[in-house]
């Protein structure tokens, strides 16, 4: 039996490409009617003849088996045919460098700021990994992976420069939520902490925004992304601003306990009259 994803994707990528079936058939020195099979599903080539339509395309063998690209964006599509081989469905396997306590209970490594800079290249590096500071939160849950981060500048209030954000490790890109806050790592960026949109299978990409809105959204290709971490609580030496003005703040009070004191006022009346 044919592949069922093999005929569809060598056709929409011919089809990409402008190409007739004879022209791909003279390219790959097949006849046109061999080639017509390959893309109706009434033939599979043989091993050889997969590696050379492979290479015609300059899509890996696995991708062309494996993958609907047929359900992939532009973008997504794109990065495959300039020669990117990203994990565009964000459900790729993930090794994770981690470290362990006595009680073989993994840590939640702490990543300061003067660390940020090195992390990006040592994120996969065990021995990188191993001379990060350490401690344990015991109301986390144990069968998952959380590290902290020191997030600086004002780009997400409350959470104020120098907090210590802490995240829990996401394997799979896909369950990603839109509107929720997540520590990311970039190749470029190094590590940010936003809200993010998933944009993985429209564009092959995440847009991310802050809570500032002095700040503009940007979007983020999945290939420059190392890791990302689903944002669970977060430290700070500092109180955050409540969402009224301190002024509002404390006229608000004012009225509540005036508005108190009418109440209590009104129950003692009717307290003199049943008497």
């Amino acid at each position: 039996m044919a592949n069922p994803l093999f005929g569809p994707n060598i056709k929409l990528l011919r089809q990409r490409r402008g190409r007739s079936q004879e022209e791909v058939a003279v390219g790959l020195e097949i006849k046109r009617s061999s080639y017509s099979g390959y893309e109706n599903g009434s033939a599979e080539p043989p091993f050889d003849l997969l590696i050379r339509i492979s290479e015609y395309y300059k899509i890996n063998i696995d991708r062309l088996l494996k993958d609907d690209l047929t359900a992939l964006g532009e973008s997504q599509l794109g990065i495959l045919e300039r020669g990117g081989d990203v994990d565009l469905s964000g459900r790729r396997l993930r090794v994770l460098a981690t470290t362990v306590n006595s009680e073989d209970r993994e840590n939640v490594e702490l990543v300061p700021e003067k660390a940020k800079a090195g992390y990006a290249a040592g994120y996969a590096d065990p021995e990188y990994i191993s001379i990060l500071p350490t401690f344990q939160m015991p109301f986390l849950a144990k069968d998952r992976k959380y590290r902290t981060f020191q997030i600086s500048g004002d780009s997400m209030p409350p959470v104020s420069d120098g907090s210590w954000v802490t995240g829990e490790y996401v394997q799979n890109w896909q369950t990603i939520r839109d509107g929720q806050p997540y520590i990311v790592v970039t190749k470029d960026e190094g590590i940010v902490f936003k809200v993010l949109y998933n944009q993985l299978k429209e564009k092959g990409n995440l847009l991310l925004c802050s809570t500032n809105p002095l700040y503009a959204p940007y979007e983020v290709a999945v290939g420059s992304i190392l890791e990302i971490w689903k944002f669970v609580h977060f430290i700070s030496a500092e109180l955050p601003e409540p969402n009224m003005s301190r002024d509002e703040l404390a006229r608000s009070v004012v009225e509540l306990r005036k508005e108190v004191g009418q109440l209590r006022l009104a129950m003692e009346q009717q307290g003199r009259l049943a008497f």
